[in-house]
């Protein structure tokens, strides 16, 4: 058997389940964002004019709701047969039309996954004796979605929702821990970046790499970051404080960024000060968090491949021919946004992190 020459990376497109072949004919641009704060959206633009069952004439397409309408599922997948993946699974949350001088009629939908119900939830609630994981839980559960948790993290006597919605609550929380929140069918995870399961992607310049940029950058990096409070009940004083250890578990080698700033600067040490632990537990939670949140971001690249439809947030990268510092594994994908145009096909492009340059 021998291979195709040519394999079309083109979307497909289900609606409700159904496929839409129309839908990939009239397709002018799609994109498709997500990121580590959870939500994954949908911009879909669409040429607005075409044939009509029994008309005479070229009609204005995609307003009626026949294909396109408020509340419809929708279902992108992308990628060569046999190796397509679904980038896409939300409900179309809004729709626009474009009408330029000189220019054919366009419609763009615009979709969300589960995460909307949480987006359009606002509350205020109180919980009590509840780590982080447990209130993504309760928060699931109210919106019938399945909770994965996976995240340690302190028991708080008390945690208030004041006047916020369900998803820019959770996202305060993950932040806290350094949990990453997202959607997966009918599941609502919440999970500390170790307990993430995502793909394994080589990426070489000058191959699947059209264009990237790697920095390694100190600006905010820190030998120590250091967390206080006050304990009421004890009448006591709380401080604690999480080094340069925090961030070994996750390195396989090279030089982290706080070392290369020990060496280069001497001791830089941070004091957060916008949240206020109230017992030694909490504090060292957040001190941790933060060290992990800075020394994480040492290194960052932004890259664009040729169409990778297994990129996805989470996924763990190798970058080859980048330079000695930045070649290697142990990168982390935050970002990925998967575009698809006349132009260019099928584009991928990525955030990605991590805590060492290469020796």
């Amino acid at each position: 058997m021998t291979d195709s020459l040519y394999s079309s990376s083109a979307p497909v497109f289900k609606v409700d389940g159904q496929a839409d072949g129309g839908l990939a004919r009239d397709l002018v641009r799609l994109e498709v964002e997500e990121t580590t704060a959870g939500l994954k959206t949908l911009a879909a633009r669409f040429l607005a004019v075409g044939p009509k069952a029994g008309a005479e004439t070229e009609q204005l397409q995609y307003l009626d709701g026949a294909v396109l309408d408020f509340g419809k599922k929708i279902e992108v997948s992308l990628g060569p047969p046999g190796n397509e993946r679904i980038v896409f699974s939300g409900t179309i949350s809004g729709l626009e039309a474009r009408f330029d001088e000189g220019a054919e009629p366009e419609v763009v939908a615009f979709a969300e996954d589960k995460l909307m119900k949480l987006r359009m939830t606002r509350r205020s609630k109180t919980y009590e004796q509840v780590s982080d994981a447990d209130i993504a839980s309760a928060v699931a559960s109210e919106h019938g979605l399945t909770p994965s948790t996976a995240a340690d993290g302190p028991t708080y006597d008390f945690v208030q929702q004041w006047n916020q919605s369900d998803l820019a609550f959770l996202r305060e929380r993950a932040a806290l821990v350094q949990a990453e929140l997202w959607c997966e069918d009918e599941t609502l995870n919440f999970k500390t970046r170790g307990n993430r399961t995502g793909t394994s992607v080589t990426l070489i310049q000058g191959n699947q790499l059209v264009s990237v940029e790697c920095r390694a950058d100190l600006a905010h990096q820190r030998t120590k970051v250091v967390v206080s409070g006050y304990d009421a009940q004890a009448r006591a004083t709380i401080e604690q404080e999480s080094g340069s250890d925090a961030i070994q578990a996750e390195t396989s080698g090279g030089q982290t960024g706080p070392a290369v700033l020990q060496r280069a600067f001497g001791d830089r040490a941070s004091t957060r000060v916008r949240e206020t632990p109230l017992v030694d537990g909490e504090a060292t939670a957040w001190a941790k968090a933060e060290m992990l949140r800075r020394s994480r971001g040492f290194v960052t690249t932004v890259g664009t491949t040729h169409g990778t439809p297994e990129l996805v947030v989470g996924s763990r990268i190798t970058l080859d021919r980048v330079g000695q510092p930045f070649n290697g594994g142990g990168y982390y994908v935050t970002r990925v946004r998967h575009t698809y145009d006349l132009e260019s096909g099928h584009r991928t492009r990525f955030e990605a992190e991590r805590p060492t340059v290469s020796q």
